[in-house]
């Protein structure tokens, strides 16, 4: 079994405010982009032996930041294969209202509290979404040699329910995962165990975690040199 680097789309617009689901139509806003050009330059010296993305167009435009940009002794990267399994959660009515909104939802409580019971409405269930992403790892992982590493872009939600398949926990603790905007989480597979060698790793480091809101902005915004 292979090494897989599991990555999170940078920001849009909306990131952090809305809930933007399937809706189509969304790029990486500029910070965004920043971000996405920091996640590949980080990632320049990696051989992947294959890349998978979403088919969202927030994870496409992070994909294609990374698959871009590699070091002098990296060979060409492969084409990026999309991945249905990999997109985002159906949220179905939930799609594009506000968090804050969606907060004040009787709803809320089920999806902070016990997640595999959250069936959105007229959307997926949080229990089918972890369930097809997970498989769609297993599988795509199976074609991979030990000594290879490959790369899947996708989405929190999709993220945290993968991570937490491969520490053994169950989906009502996923909520205890972060899983940040242009993130890098890193899962061995093989052995006796899948083995989380990084989890929600960010250019933005460690400062930034114990920051007051406005100084961690600003550091933030200094990493993406808007400041």
């Amino acid at each position: 079994m292979a090494t897989l680097v599991l990555i999170r789309h940078a920001r849009t617009a909306e990131t952090g405010s809305l809930l933007s689901g399937r809706r189509e139509g969304i790029p990486l806003s500029p910070a965004g982009r920043s971000e996405a050009k920091l996640l590949a330059e980080r990632l320049a010296g990696v051989r992947f032996a294959g890349i998978f993305s979403s088919p969202m167009q927030r994870c496409r435009e992070t994909v294609e930041a990374i698959r871009s940009t590699r070091g002098p002794n990296v060979p060409a990267r492969p084409n990026t294969q999309i991945e249905g399994r990999l997109t985002e959660v159906d949220y179905g009515g939930w799609t594009g209202k506000e968090l804050k909104v969606l907060a004040k939802d009787p709803l809320w409580a089920t999806v902070q509290r016990q997640p595999s019971a959250m069936q959105f409405p007229e959307g997926e269930s949080l229990r089918a979404a972890a369930t097809r992403a997970t498989e769609a790892i297993r599988d795509l992982d199976a074609g991979f040699k030990d000594e290879d590493v490959w790369l899947a872009v996708s989405h929190g939600d999709i993220i945290k329910a993968i991570v937490s398949d491969a520490s053994g926990a169950p989906l009502d603790l996923f909520q205890r995962i972060v899983i940040d905007p242009a993130s890098i989480s890193v899962i061995k597979f093989g052995g006796e165990r899948p083995a989380i060698l990084r989890l929600n790793e960010s250019a933005a480091g460690i400062a930034s975690l114990f920051a007051p809101r406005e100084r961690r902005h600003s550091l933030i915004g200094r990493l993406l040199g808007r400041e």
